[in-house]
């Protein structure tokens, strides 16, 4: 056990297998806080490849399905690599940094995004691909008071773009923070060297006093990304397509060859879809993965449900189109417990939305 998670555990933390922080003993009052106020966590169980070299944009470009080229010096865009069959193999949020291209990947999926990159390097690439997560940290803060503790931190301006990261100088070291997409109020990561990992997890906490900052742990986490509508787990699995988890606004439909384009393409210029992935509002708990029905018959599945502190339950599935429709009424699980269509999650085209009105 490292130092940090020693930390955790002298605040009431109950971690996980791989240290990272379940809960800290009062769920209500973590996820009240990042409903309004804000919550630290964590998270540096995602994964952290840095690429260096220059060919590093177009090794990413034509392997994943968002447009990387032409990012300026701290944007950061997010991406998507598929299989032929554009089947999903993983998620990636990426930063154009000074010192190479920082991609952040779904927790534990570091050393095989890394892999899969160094398997497709051509030998006449120009490209370095470095597994960054054994040596360093990365905590997340959520929340409304977000960009107002960020402020504190050390992010003189707001960002010029969605996605946009920044040096700073925290803990006694040197860290990168970066805005990222919204799950309650804002998003933020930082990440710094593991070695400064405890010094610069407490100045967030202690420089976020007097804007309600409260540590969490990945169960609150999870709750608010479900509530969202933010896929993650079962979602991103190879079972699914980009278009049919809520990820359109993570596909240029613009660029050039990449693999899967042409079966992402084809959905998108027919406006087509098999399935769309939906929040549900269920009236008792179904643990994911668990069958939908509809009419009798199984239309989909539950791939993530949570149940909030004050009773509410939480639900995504990836639902037939013809059963998608916001009202649906439909049944989960073996008990087929009711369950009703809330509305699309994610980022939806406008002739999915449009039509289902």
């Amino acid at each position: 056990m490292n130092e940090l998670s020693a930390f955790h555990q002298t605040m009431g933390a109950r971690l996980a297998a791989d240290g990272i922080p379940l809960h800290y003993g009062d769920l209500r009052s973590e996820y009240l806080a990042g409903l309004h106020g804000a919550i630290l966590l964590d998270r540096s169980h995602e994964g952290r490849v840095l690429l260096a070299g220059e060919s590093r944009f177009e090794l990413i470009n034509r392997m994943s399905t968002n447009e990387l080229l032409g990012m300026s010096v701290f944007e950061g865009r997010p991406t998507v690599f598929t299989k032929a069959n554009a089947r999903m193999l993983f998620r990636a949020m990426c930063y154009n940094l000074p010192g190479g291209l920082l991609m952040i990947s779904e927790p534990g999926q570091g050393p095989a995004l890394g892999g899969y990159l160094r398997r497709n390097i051509f030998y006449s690439d120009k490209v370095a691909v470095r597994d960054q997560s054994p040596s360093t940290a990365q905590f997340a803060i959520h929340g409304p008071n977000a960009g107002r503790i960020m402020a504190r931190v050390g992010i003189e301006a707001p960002p010029p773009a969605d996605y946009f990261a920044y040096e700073i100088a925290l803990g006694g070291s040197t860290a990168t923070a970066a805005r990222r997409k919204a799950i309650a109020g804002g998003h933020w990561v930082i990440i710094c060297p593991a070695a400064s990992a405890l010094a610069v997890y407490r100045q967030i906490l202690d420089r976020g006093q007097s804007f309600e900052l409260r540590p969490a742990g990945s169960l609150s986490y999870n709750l608010l990304r479900i509530r969202s509508g933010r896929p993650a787990g079962l979602e991103l699995s190879s079972d699914y397509i980009p278009l049919e988890v809520g990820l359109w606004d993570e596909v240029s439909f613009a660029k050039g060859c990449y693999t899967g384009q042409e079966i992402i393409a084809r959905m998108e210029s027919r406006q087509r879809l098999a399935k769309a992935l939906v929040r549900l509002e269920l009236t008792q708990l179904a643990e994911a993965p668990a069958i939908v029905y509809s009419g009798g018959k199984a239309c989909g599945k539950l791939t993530s449900s949570a149940a909030s502190p004050d009773g509410e339950i939480f639900a995504l599935a990836l639902i037939k189109m013809a059963s998608a429709r916001p009202g649906t009424i439909l049944e989960v699980g073996e008990a087929r417990a009711p369950a009703r269509v809330k509305d699309f999650a994610g980022v939806q085209p406008g002739f999915i939305t449009s039509n289902s009105k």
